[in-house]
């Protein structure tokens, strides 16, 4: 009797850890066929690194160059006059979205980048978003580009590529525009600011394409549109 007893102890014991086994066991994850796009707004999410105490908080606009400094240009299209443009848009988009915005230039002038660091520091900004065009001496080279700063806060660093992700997801939904994604990059302006920064690359004023649409000014409202949603969804998602 006990020999049998032992059998059927043996027996119900292998069967407990077959199942625990198929519970415990991972699931295989299928692959996705998101495009580049999903894949960045899949990433735009709240981390622990990102603080509440930035939200709804001010909002620094850096239009790029200014006055002596054109930044590049080819043909009729100047760098210091669209990045101008764009960041004035992006203002009003933002404004409508109920936030409160400053602009590190509002006209053709020079500023250098210490003292646009020094606005957005002293002003407590929630984020400093830093808007730029591109050039390359290959005339081929197009699409839009966003960095972030490998900055020596944790928090900053994760805060920052996370923004950067929101953004470009949202300018390339805008524009239709070709990715050439999230980087580090380590311009003055984003490494030395203390909060949350980004630095956009709208396009290639070098890239014949591209250049006609820098011309107008309803495509400028495109780049200017997904920035400004970008940031939205970064304080909101």
């Amino acid at each position: 009797m006990r020999s049998f007893l032992k059998v059927i102890i043996f027996f119900l014991l292998g069967f407990a850890c077959i199942g625990y086994g198929a519970i415990s066991k991972p699931a295989i994850a299928k692959k996705s066929g998101a495009s580049f796009t999903k894949l960045h707004a899949l990433q735009c999410k709240k981390s622990a690194y990102q603080l509440s105490q930035y939200e709804n908080q001010l909002i620094i606009l850096d239009a790029g160059h200014g006055g002596t400094d054109e930044g590049t240009k080819a043909s009729t299209v100047f760098e210091k006059k669209i990045t101008l443009i764009t960041a004035l848009l992006a203002k009003q988009y933002l404004e409508e979205l109920g936030y409160k915005v400053k602009m590190t230039r509002t006209s053709d002038v020079f500023l250098a980048l210490p003292k646009r660091v020094a606005l957005a520091n002293q002003a407590g900004a929630a984020l400093f978003v830093s808007i730029h065009y591109n050039h390359s001496k290959n005339d081929l080279a197009k699409g839009i580009e966003v960095f972030y700063p490998d900055a020596k806060q944790l928090w900053r660093a994760h805060a920052s590529k996370r923004l950067a992700r929101c953004v470009l997801s949202q300018l390339l939904q805008e524009t239709d525009a070709p990715s050439r994604g999230v980087k580090e990059g380590n311009f003055h302006v984003i490494r030395e600011t203390e909060m949350p920064a980004v630095l956009i690359e709208g396009g290639f004023v070098s890239n014949l394409e591209e250049r006609e649409l820098l011309k107008s000014k309803e495509y400028l409202g495109k780049v200017a549109k997904g920035v400004a949603q970008g940031i939205h969804r970064y304080l909101r998602s």
